[in-house]
C-alpha cells in the first residue's frame, strides 16, 4: 500500500463517530418536530440517532482503554482546530435546520443534504468533529511527527482530543486510539 493511500482503520467506530458528529442536528429536528411522523416517533428517532453513537463512543474509548489500545508518540508540530467546530456548527448545521420539515420534498432534500455531510465527514477523515468534545472541556489537535524520523512517532499525522490547552514539539503522549487516525488523551 502507498503512502498516499492510507488505510483508515475501525470502519464502523468511523461510521458511528460521523453520525456522532451530526447529533446536534437531530436534537434540533427532535425539539423542532415535523408534521409529517408523529412526535413520539420522530423524537425517539432524533434520540436514538444522538444517544447510539455517542454511547459507542464512549464505549470504543473503554474498549481501548480496557485493552491499553494506545501509542505513544513525539510531537513534532501541533495544530488546534477549534476554528473547525465553528466552521462545521455555521456551515453545516445550521442551513440544514434552517428548511422546514413539513413537506416530504423536504424532509427528503434534508435527509440527502445529512447523507452528504456524513460522506464527507467519512472520506475526509473528519469523525472527530463532535460538539460534545468541546462541551466536555477537551480541544482537538492535528499532530505532526517530528523531521527526525522517530519510530516511537510514526510517519502519520493523527488528531488528538485531549484537555491539554496546548501540544507543543517535543512532548511526549500516549493516547487510546479511537481509530487509526484519532486518538483521545484522557
Amino acid at each position: 500500500m502507498s503512502v498516499t493511500q492510507r488505510r483508515e482503520g475501525l470502519q464502523f467506530a468511523r461510521f458511528v463517530m460521523v453520525l456522532g458528529s451530526v447529533s446536534p442536528l437531530f436534537i434540533l429536528w427532535a425539539v423542532r418536530g415535523t408534521s409529517l411522523i408523529q412526535d413520539r416517533y420522530f423524537v425517539v428517532m432524533c434520540s436514538a440517532l444522538v444517544i447510539l453513537p455517542n454511547c459507542f463512543l464512549l464505549l470504543r474509548l473503554q474498549r481501548a482503554r480496557k485493552q491499553r489500545d494506545t501509542k505513544e508518540v513525539i510531537v513534532g508540530k501541533a495544530e488546534d482546530h477549534r476554528d473547525h467546530l465553528l466552521v462545521y456548527l455555521f456551515a453545516m448545521l445550521l442551513p440544514i435546520y434552517a428548511t422546514t420539515l413539513d413537506s416530504w420534498r423536504e424532509f427528503l432534500s434534508s435527509l440527502i443534504a445529512v447523507f452528504f455531510i456524513v460522506f464527507l465527514f467519512w472520506t475526509c477523515n473528519l469523525h472527530y468533529m463532535n460538539i460534545l468534545f468541546s462541551l466536555m472541556g477537551y480541544r482537538v489537535f492535528t499532530i505532526y511527527p517530528p523531521a527526525d524520523e522517530n519510530p516511537f512517532s510514526g510517519r502519520e499525522s493523527f488528531v488528538l482530543i485531549t484537555r491539554r490547552a496546548s501540544v507543543f514539539p517535543g512532548d511526549r503522549i500516549s493516547p487510546y486510539r479511537l481509530s487509526n487516525s484519532v486518538y483521545w488523551e484522557v
